[in-house]
């Protein structure tokens, strides 16, 4: 499926770098591009095979402006199938646009957000669920976020998913014959064996559906709020995580009211931040929704980081944070160890499954939060070479699926007819084909792409 339209783009990033490549795609990537290019020996990109690569200028209205090296992809060998030329220029911000200009002078259109991929899904160089592990690669800001989603991208999930149509497709296929055919030879499914294809796929998918929040969290990160009374040392800890001064710290209390948001790798984790506002009883009103916001945050937030005064005792804000924390994933983290500890610990030892004693100002007690929060999240054995389901659009298809095959075991167990327990099996199919992208709608295909970057 070659689409005729020749798109270009950066698709290195809009900042000073070494290099900036421009990517060309389409059936006229190599004629738009020796337009631009001029190679050191003159041999004309329309020469090259595949896979080849020339050194010369970029040129603008006739006069070069730049070094550059042509690569030449050609279709159907190349990301997206197609014919693919990648410039790469020197990357200043300045040059690399400026090769832009000169490309789309040369006739090439300006690529839509997520195009490139986009074009090599339609043609077949990889499916949806690949597609889309290509975007969480791009975005991964730990080692497991980024293996799992290579392992995506080499078709991890993709297989486990294919194993599993296989076997269904195969039954199907199998029972419809039977149905449709009786005067002929052809051999009845066994019921027994029916049921084991049923449970062996019911099987695959649970596993999938119980790894989705683990492979989430590692892959997306996860939703964290840092709470606890005023100045119990939460921005504090918030600066010592994210290894800058993003929140105010004073001795003053009350000093953050509102939420101060930022993103931090703790370890292979991902932790978005939020600094709520000191909870405790206030008449400032500005305070007050801090507050307020505070304690929300508390009710959405994925973990909880409890904050404690470790040379305080537990005062009414401490034990109404308590309250507020029962049943929530929390991890009571008790700063300000260099003190003289007059914090009440056993209150917390029968409040808090974790506990983790740090000293925030001196950058001391990161690696024990680490293990706690995989303990209270349980990605502590996380495997990042499994497959996993990437995103809620994977989930609620294989949700569904799970539902028909579900159903499909009942009618098999109370003795349904073959033709109905097949409508089950047919649904299940379909929706896991909507997940690889073979029966994805038009809508969903290009809302999925819309969220890449320009120039992937």
């Amino acid at each position: 499926m070659i689409l005729s339209k020749t798109i270009a783009a950066v698709a290195t990033g809009n900042s000073v770098s070494g290099i900036g490549v421009i990517r060309i795609s389409g059936d006229d990537a190599i004629t738009v591009a020796q337009k631009v290019f001029k190679s050191a020996d003159g041999t004309p990109l329309s020469d090259l095979k595949g896979y080849s690569a020339k050194f010369g200028n970029v040129y603008s209205d006739g006069e070069s402006f730049d070094n550059a090296v042509a690569l030449v992809f050609r279709s159907p060998k190349s990301y997206t199938g197609e014919d693919v030329v990648e410039l790469s220029v020197h990357g200043g911000i300045f040059i690399v646009e400026k090769t832009l200009e000169a490309v789309f002078a040369a006739g090439a259109k300006p690529a839509q957000a997520g195009e490139f991929t986009k074009r090599a899904f339609l043609n077949g160089k990889m499916d949806l669920a690949q597609a889309e592990s290509v975007a969480s690669l791009i975005s991964a800001q730990g080692q497991f976020a980024a293996k799992a989603s290579f392992n995506l991208l080499q078709g991890s999930l993709s297989n486990k998913i294919s194993d599993v149509l296989e076997s269904l497709i195969d039954c199907s296929a199998s029972m419809a014959a039977w149905v449709d055919y009786p005067d002929e030879d052809i051999p009845e499914l066994e019921e027994d064996n029916l049921k084991q294809i049923l449970e062996n796929a019911k099987k695959s998918l649970e596993q999938l559906i119980e790894n989705y929040e683990n492979g989430t969290v590692m892959t997306q990160g996860v939703d964290t709020a840092i709470v606890g009374r005023p100045n119990a040392g939460k921005s504090t800890l918030m600066n010592m995580l994210s290894g800058q001064e993003k929140s105010i710290v004073t001795h003053i209390e009350g000093t953050t009211r509102d939420i101060v948001e930022n993103s931090v790798r703790l370890g292979n984790i991902v932790l978005h931040l939020s600094d709520t506002a000191g909870i405790r009883e206030s008449n400032d009103v500005v305070e007050s929704i801090g507050i307020k916001k505070a304690i929300d945050k508390i009710n959405s937030a994925a973990l909880i980081l409890a904050v404690f005064d470790n040379s305080a005792a537990l005062n009414d804000d401490d034990r109404m944070l308590i309250d507020t924390c029962k049943g929530k994933p929390c991890v009571a983290v008790v700063n300000k160890t260099d003190l003289e500890t007059a914090v009440e610990i056993d209150v917390l030892k029968n409040n808090f499954e974790q506990i983790v004693y740090i000293s925030a100002k001196n950058n001391d007690g990161a690696d024990q939060l680490e293990e706690s929060v995989k303990q209270i999240l349980g990605v502590g054995t996380f495997d990042s070479s499994q497959p996993i389901l990437a995103n809620k659009r994977q989930k609620l298809c294989v949700s569904n699926a799970l539902q028909h095959i579900n159903q499909a075991i009942d009618g098999a167990n109370i003795g349904i007819t073959y033709d109905a327990i097949n409508v089950m099996i047919d649904s299940a199919v379909d929706e896991l084909l909507m997940l690889t992208g073979k029966k994805a709608t038009e809508e969903v295909v290009n809302n999925i792409f819309s969220r890449f970057c320009v120039g992937k």
